[in-house]
């Protein structure tokens, strides 16, 4: 998102609700974000969990997170559960999708999102937050796997890279933790994250929405 297209929102939210995804990203800050969904469809696909966990002062602050389990309206398969392991009875015991969207909006604020495959997630994210906000989230964003493929390419030019999450994960001396829960998945980015900045030195700058 542009600076010309901020400043237009800004003046439109004023102190309203949603001023505070508008504020500057605090520097040296990220959130790493990362959701279980029922598919890979972003059009007919549903949220089943959202995890969120501060990136700051070299840690992964696990005792900051935001972290809920989302009710869905329609059936989902066998292959789902076997990947994420949320059965629909646990599905059906969680929040309403506006509602969780609303308190991360909330808790979000204005800093920078860290994802892997991150535009999946902000797909998926996308209508919650124009219906809620009336607009794109505008946060900036970084995704964990263009930064370590630019490192990648800088150490071996001519090969392409091995951008598997638990590739990545292993080069970095990382433990994947809970794969393919919310929670875990955002942990484990979190730490890839800072990792990569300890062993590459300066990384892309974030892109805004």
């Amino acid at each position: 998102m542009g600076p010309l297209r901020r400043w237009w929102l800004r003046r439109r939210a004023g102190n309203g609700e949603w001023a505070c995804l508008l504020g500057p990203a605090r520097p040296g800050e990220w959130v790493s974000l990362d959701m279980e969904t029922t598919g890979l469809d972003p059009r007919r696909d549903q949220i089943l969990s959202l995890a969120a966990v501060p990136v700051r002062d070299g840690r992964v602050l696990v005792s900051e997170r935001f972290e809920r389990r989302i009710r869905v309206h329609r059936a989902f398969g066998i292959e789902s559960i076997r990947h994420h392991r949320i059965t629909p009875q646990e599905a059906a015991s969680g929040v309403a999708v506006t509602e969780a969207v609303r308190e991360f909006l909330h808790w979000l604020q204005g800093r920078t999102l860290l994802g892997y495959h991150l535009s999946f997630d902000l797909a998926m994210l996308a209508p919650h937050v124009r219906a809620l906000t009336g607009f794109a989230l505008p946060n900036p964003r970084v995704e964990l796997a263009a930064a370590y493929a630019a490192r990648a390419r800088r150490a071996q030019p001519n090969a392409p890279p091995n951008l598997d999450f638990q590739h990545i994960a292993d080069s970095l001396g990382v433990p994947v933790l809970a794969r393919h829960s919310a929670l875990g998945d955002a942990v484990t980015v979190g730490l890839c994250w800072l990792a990569l900045q300890g062993s590459s030195g300066p990384l892309p700058g974030a892109d805004r929405g």
